[in-house]
């Protein structure tokens, strides 16, 4: 695919964000208008915020959350369902990694779903055999 712009951004398009947490099944369906003023938030709040564009329609994204010292954790990495299998993720995760390693941050982390080993591979990752991720659970 040709034409792909990777941009670090503090403000995007809301709705647009909104729709790829959704396609990938990462926020509900209803329509509850604080939705768009949580992803402005996120947007802003994230140490670094990655929009992947063709022309000035935004088909991916990716962030970082960091102390901006020492650590740093990519989340949210997701293209548009259509367009996946193209490198427009690899490209997000090299952006973020870019900014992330221009910013001396050295240890950077991640979590991803089951059977993206050898893409995260691919892009320098290993797998922590020796650690397990907690998710805080509903009191």
């Amino acid at each position: 695919m040709t034409n792909i712009t990777y941009h670090i951004v503090k403000e995007a398009d809301a709705a647009s964000i909104l729709a790829l947490y959704r396609q990938a099944g990462w926020w509900q369906m209803d329509e509850n208008p604080e939705y768009l003023e949580t992803v402005r938030k996120i947007l802003s709040n994230s140490f670094c915020f990655v929009i992947a564009k063709v022309g000035e329609e935004i088909i991916g994204m990716g962030r970082a959350i960091s102390d901006g010292v020492s650590d740093a954790y990519i989340q949210d990495v997701t293209v548009r369902a259509d367009l996946r299998g193209k490198g427009i993720g690899k490209g997000i995760i090299r952006t973020l990694l870019d900014f992330l390693r221009e910013n001396k941050l050295q240890w950077i982390g991640l979590i991803s779903e089951p059977g993206y080993e050898r893409f995260y591979g691919g892009l320098g990752f290993n797998v922590m055999p020796n650690y397990t991720p907690f998710l805080l659970g509903e009191e």
